[in-house]
């Protein structure tokens, strides 16, 4: 059965998108390693998920090497990083208090300890966290899964490659086992029993 052709679009639902995101993450670093293998070549490649985590994959060197030898080979200059202001001390701490009190509003509402009414854009606001959360979560979770269905396979190939060896050696020790049969009537002494005894 042909697989249907894919949409160009973005994945509305998050547990679909992250998983087609693993998969075709994996899949590209995976082209780019062979790409690496089969041509000699040295391959970087960056990745920032949606929420900026990073999956990098330099195939020679490390990733530092590859982009110092990317500017030298067209010539640019490491551009100077823009020198950001630091925050004003005071209005970070008030920003990171309103926030922290928002979360625990959040809390008490959710779990009944409080008889507050939540804005519109607190509750949007606690939204947008839980979102997050749950992201993080499901995340966390897929990466598990992932990595388990890897153990679960090379185990799978250990065990084939060990019942492999096993049937070549059992192959082996019968053909090499000669199996010699011999009869009882050349026996000097046949047995026999006394009559009396029963």
């Amino acid at each position: 059965m042909a697989r249907g052709r894919v949409q160009m679009k973005r994945i509305e639902n998050p547990v679909h998108r992250q998983v087609t995101f693993c998969k075709r993450r994996a899949g590209l670093l995976k082209k780019a390693k062979e790409l690496s293998v089969l041509c000699d070549a040295e391959i970087g490649v960056l990745i920032f998920s949606a929420h900026g985590k990073l999956h990098e994959l330099a195939s020679k060197g490390t990733m530092q090497e590859l982009i110092e030898r990317y500017n030298k080979h067209t010539g640019g200059t490491q551009h100077e990083e823009a020198i950001m202001e630091p925050m004003d001390a005071k209005k970070e701490i008030n920003m990171l208090k309103q926030e922290i009190e928002i979360l625990q509003k959040g809390f008490r509402y959710m779990f009944g300890g409080g008889s507050e009414i939540m804005t519109l854009d607190e509750l949007l606001a606690l939204e947008k966290h839980l979102e997050i959360w749950i992201y993080h979560i499901r995340s966390a979770k897929m990466d598990i899964m992932f990595q388990e269905i890897q153990m679960l396979r090379n185990k799978e190939g250990i065990l084939k490659a060990a019942n492999e060896h096993l049937r070549d050696t059992m192959g082996e020790n019968i053909s090499n086992t000669n199996f010699t049969t011999f009869s009882t009537t050349n026996m000097p002494y046949p047995l026999t029993i006394a009559n009396n005894i029963f």
